[in-house]
C-alpha cells in the first residue's frame, strides 16, 4: 500500500497516510491464513495454493456515483458491499478465498474527514469495518493493496481463490435437459435499492457528517438489508463443486435475465424460466426478481438425474426452469407465465449498454 503517483509527499502528508496504514495493519494482523504466507508490510504478499489446486482470480471496481452514493450509502455498507461482489465471483465458480487485496482512492473530502475522527469515527475507518467484517465471516484475510487520494472515492478489490484441479464451475457446461437452480431469493437488492432512493427524495434522513450516509429508519432495516449486506453464497458453492452437481453456475450480479443469457450464450442453449417458482424477496416485485441485480445468488445448471437438496448450508435452492436445445426462432430466454410463453430479454445491468444502441 502506499503512493503510486510518483509524487514524492511531505512528511506531514507521509505520517498520515502511514498512521493510517498502520492501524488497517492492525487490524488485519498479519493476514495470516490458509494462502496467505506474507501479508500486508512487504512490496508483495506471497500466497500458497494447495497440492492439486489452481488459483481462481477476479477484480472488481466500485466507484462513487455508480455502484454506491456517499450521501445514501453507509460506509460500513460500502465496505461489505465492495468485497461481497468478488466473493459472490469466486462462489460462482465452487472456490474458496484465499486473500484480499484493496486499492482504495479517498476523496479530498474523506482525507480531511481522517483529520476530524475525533468528532465522529472516519469515513475510511467505517468502510474497513464493514469490508473486514465480511472477510472475517469468509476466512479471507486482507493481504495487501493499496490507498491514494482521487477526485472520485473507488475501492478496487481483487480475490484470489482455490479450487481442486478440474473441478471450476464454469458457465460453459449446460446441456438441452438441465434443470435450472436458484439459491435464495431474488429481487430484495433492488427493491431495497428502490426504497433507499424513495428515502433520499422524502429528505427525512438527515446526515450526521459528510460522507456518512442516510440514517436509516429501524422500520426499513429488513427491507435494506438485501441491498445493503448482500451475502455471497460461498458455502453452496463450495458445495456444488465439491459434489458436482452443477453443470453450470453463475452468480445473479446483473440481474436474472441478463446472467441467464451469459450462461446461455456461453453454453451454446437457450432456457425456459416458469415465473411461478421464481423465489421472489419479501418487498420485492416481479420484475425486480427478473432484471434487478446484486442479489449475489448462485444461478446454476443440474443434470435431471442429479440430487439437488431443498436447502444448502441452510439457504434454499429453488428449481425455477430447464435449459433447452437452441432452435432457430426460438428466444434465448422464454419466460413461462399464467398468459402463456413470452420471450424474456436482457434488461439487466450492464456497462457500456449505450455503444450498442443505434445512433
Amino acid at each position: 500500500m502506499g503512493d503510486r503517483t510518483g509524487n514524492r509527499p511531505s512528511s506531514r502528508r507521509s505520517d498520515g497516510e502511514l498512521a493510517l496504514l498502520r492501524r488497517i495493519r492492525a487490524r488485519t494482523g498479519k493476514a495470516a491464513g490458509a494462502g496467505v504466507r506474507l501479508g500486508i508490510g512487504d512490496d508483495c504478499a506471497l500466497l500458497k495454493a494447495r497440492a492439486g489446486e489452481e488459483l481462481a482470480v477476479t477484480t472488481d471496481l466500485s466507484i462513487d456515483g455508480r455502484h454506491f452514493r456517499l450521501d445514501w450509502h453507509p460506509p460500513e455498507a460500502v465496505g461489505h458491499r465492495a468485497l461481497a461482489r468478488g466473493l459472490s465471483d469466486l462462489a460462482a465458480m465452487g472456490a474458496r478465498p484465499v486473500a484480499a487485496f484493496l486499492s482504495l482512492g479517498l476523496s479530498p473530502e474523506l482525507v480531511q474527514n481522517i483529520k476530524a475522527q475525533s468528532a465522529s469515527k472516519a469515513w475510511v475507518e467505517r468502510f474497513y469495518d464493514g469490508l473486514l467484517a465480511l472477510a472475517e465471516k469468509y476466512k479471507t484475510p486482507l493481504a495487501g493493496g493499496d490507498l491514494a487520494q482521487s477526485p472520485v472515492v473507488a475501492a478496487d478489490v481483487v480475490l484470489i481463490g482455490a479450487v481442486r484441479q478440474g473441478h471450476a464451475l464454469l458457465r460453459s457446461g449446460a446441456q438441452s435437459g438441465d434443470r435450472l437452480y436458484v439459491t435464495g431469493k431474488l429481487g430484495g437488492a433492488a427493491a431495497g435499492l428502490a426504497q433507499l432512493a424513495r428515502l433520499a427524495a422524502a429528505g427525512s434522513a438527515k446526515r450526521t457528517v459528510s460522507g456518512s450516509g442516510l440514517r436509516i429508519p429501524g422500520k426499513l432495516a429488513a427491507a435494506l438489508e438485501p441491498h445493503l449486506h448482500p451475502q455471497p453464497r460461498i458455502a453452496q458453492g463450495l458445495w456444488l463443486a465439491r459434489h458436482g452437481a452443477a453443470t453450470a453456475a453463475i452468480d445473479i450480479s446483473d440481474g436474472l435475465s441478463t446472467d441467464l443469457h451469459h450462461l446461455c450464450e456461453e453454453s451454446g442453449v437457450t432456457a425456459a424460466v416458469d415465473a411461478a417458482s421464481l423465489p421472489i424477496a419479501p418487498y420485492a416485485a416481479l420484475d425486480q426478481a427478473l432484471h434487478g441485480g446484486e442479489d449475489y445468488e448462485l444461478l446454476f445448471t443440474a443434470a435431471p438425474g442429479a440430487s439437488i437438496p431443498r436447502a444448502i448450508a441452510g439457504v434454499p435452492v429453488t428449481q425455477i426452469g430447464r435449459i433447452l436445445r437452441r432452435r432457430a426462432g426460438r428466444p434465448a430466454i422464454t419466460l413461462l407465465t399464467g398468459r402463456g410463453a413470452q420471450p424474456l430479454a436482457p434488461r439487466g445491468w450492464e456497462h457500456f449498454s449505450w455503444l450498442s444502441k443505434p445512433r
